[in-house]
Parts: structure tokens; sequence; C-alpha cells
């Protein structure tokens, strides 16, 4: 078992909330795509951690040898990662549990975490989260804009395009009142680059 799955059954066995229920923390895919079953769903926000594209994807939004981006947590004093949390049943967390070390964890540089996070009607949970190792092969660490850019126009995986990753993500943030500069900027960028590209044939 390798190290991010065995910390992951460490904190998966981990005592819980006073009150039983098991929370976690989505920043990028899990916020409109969780594929589990809960029952609650809240705004939240993680205090000191950034969200940026800073994972290779070779699987869900790219492939080896064209790799793709997707989202990790970095952690940055000052900074505050705003998303969604999803409260689940106790009882179904094994199997839940699983399915998120399958998608999250298998050859992504995830590594899982236990962290304090406030939900938006001011409570303050403790959640399950994924955050960058930064010692894993497929950390990319923090691209220039340009760059990342060209990555994620060029990228996709068994889930689809790298660039509708970046879409999706934006609009389900918008959807919740969230707006994040970088990501859209990012975003521009990459539609910029379509077009070009578009223009010139090449795509």
């Amino acid at each position: 078992m390798d190290r991010n799955l065995r910390e992951w059954a460490e904190i998966s066995q981990a005592e819980q909330a006073a009150d039983g229920a098991i929370w976690v923390f989505g920043y990028g895919s899990l916020m409109w795509r969780p594929g589990f079953r809960h029952q609650e769903s809240a705004g939240a926000a993680l205090p000191g951690y950034r969200r940026s594209f800073c994972i290779w994807s070779e699987h869900h939004r790219g492939a080896p040898g064209a790799r793709g981006l997707v989202l990790g947590l970095a952690p940055e004093a000052g900074a505050r990662c705003e998303g969604r949390a999803f409260r689940v049943d106790r009882a179904d967390w094994p199997e839940i549990a699983a399915y998120l070390e399958e998608r999250e964890l298998r050859g992504y540089a995830y590594r899982p975490a236990w962290l304090p996070i406030a939900l938006e009607d001011g409570r303050e949970v403790g959640a399950h989260c994924f955050v960058a190792d930064p010692e894993h092969p497929h950390f990319a660490g923090s691209l220039p804009a340009e760059a990342a850019a060209a990555v994620i126009l060029r990228a996709r995986g068994r889930s689809g395009l790298n660039r509708d990753y970046l879409v999706q993500t934006v609009e389900a943030l918008e959807a919740h009142g969230y707006r994040e500069p970088e990501l859209h900027a990012l975003m521009r960028r990459v539609r910029a680059l379509t077009g070009e590209i578009e223009a010139g044939g090449g795509i």
C-alpha cells in the first residue's frame, strides 16, 4: 500500500465530529460531480489553503505523454478556498471512502487530510480534504498562466476535455456566488487560444 492510501486508511478510521457527522470538502470536480450519496450539501471555506492547477493528470483529464492539469490545494498564509461540503451517513462511509480513494488518490499528487472548515451557516466542522503533495511526481507546482492555458487547451482524458473541467469548475463557483480572479483569467486565456486555433484551422 503506498503512502497516500495508508494515510487515507488512517484518517478514515479517525474519530469524527462529536455528533458523528462525516464531511467531505470539494473544491474542484467534487463541487459539481460528487458522485456519492450525501445527506447535506453546504457552501464552505477552508482557511490557509489556495486552489490552483498544480496537479498533472494522466487519467481523467489527460493521458500519458499528453498530460492535463487539475486542481489541488496548496497551503498559503492568509488564503481561503471556497467550495462545497458534503455530509455523509456514517453507514455509507466505508463505501464512499473506497470510491474517493479510487477517484482522488490513485495516481494523483494528492494526500488526504482532516482539516477544519467553516460552513456558510456559521458552523465549524472537520472535513476530509485532498491537498497537494509536492513530493509526488505528478505535482506540477505553480505554472505560468500562459503555460497552464496551453496545457488545458490541448489535453483530454477519460472524463473528457481538460478545458471542460476548467469551465465547469468556474461555473460551479459562480453558481454559488464565488469568484476566483485567477481561474476566471485562466478561462479567458483558454477561450482566447481556442479562438486563435480555430481561426487558423488547427483544431
